[in-house]
C-alpha cells in the first residue's frame, strides 16, 4: 500500500466507496467521472505505480485476475453487445492516478481511434 495513493484507500476501505466487485486480489467501482453508461475501475489492492511496473514485478498472475474481473463485471451488468478496456499507462498515456487500474466502457458504441 502507498499512503497516499487514493486508490490504495479505497482498497484497504479507509475511503468508504461503493463496490461493483471485490475478491482478495482485486475490486473495482465506479469512476467519479463516467465516460459512458457504465465506466468501472478495476485496481489490484496492491500497488503498483502503473501496468509496467506490476510486469515488471512479476505480477503477470495478478493483471490476468484483474482482466478476469473485468470480464465477470461486464457479463454481469449485460455487456454483452461489447464493451472496452483501457489501461492508460503515464502522463503521456493519460494516466491520472499511479495506481495500475483498468477502465471498464460499455453501455454505448465505442468509435475508433479512441483518442
Amino acid at each position: 500500500m502507498s499512503p497516499d495513493c487514493i486508490f490504495c484507500k479505497i482498497a484497504d476501505r479507509s475511503i468508504p466507496t461503493p463496490l461493483v466487485y471485490e475478491d482478495s486480489e482485486v475490486v473495482a467501482f465506479q469512476d467519479l467521472n463516467p465516460q459512458a453508461a457504465h465506466h468501472i475501475l478495476i485496481i489490484p489492492r496492491q500497488h503498483f505505480a502503473d501496468v509496467g511496473e506490476a510486469a515488471t514485478a512479476g505480477q503477470s498472475a495478478l493483471l490476468g485476475k484483474i482482466l478476469v474481473a473485468a470480464t465477470q463485471i461486464a457479463h454481469d451488468r449485460g455487456l454483452s453487445t461489447g464493451y472496452r478496456l483501457v489501461c492508460n499507462t503515464g502522463k503521456d498515456g493519460g494516466q491520472t492516478v499511479r495506481h495500475v487500474h483498468v477502465h471498464l466502457l460499455g453501455g454505448r458504441p465505442m468509435g475508433w481511434p479512441p483518442g
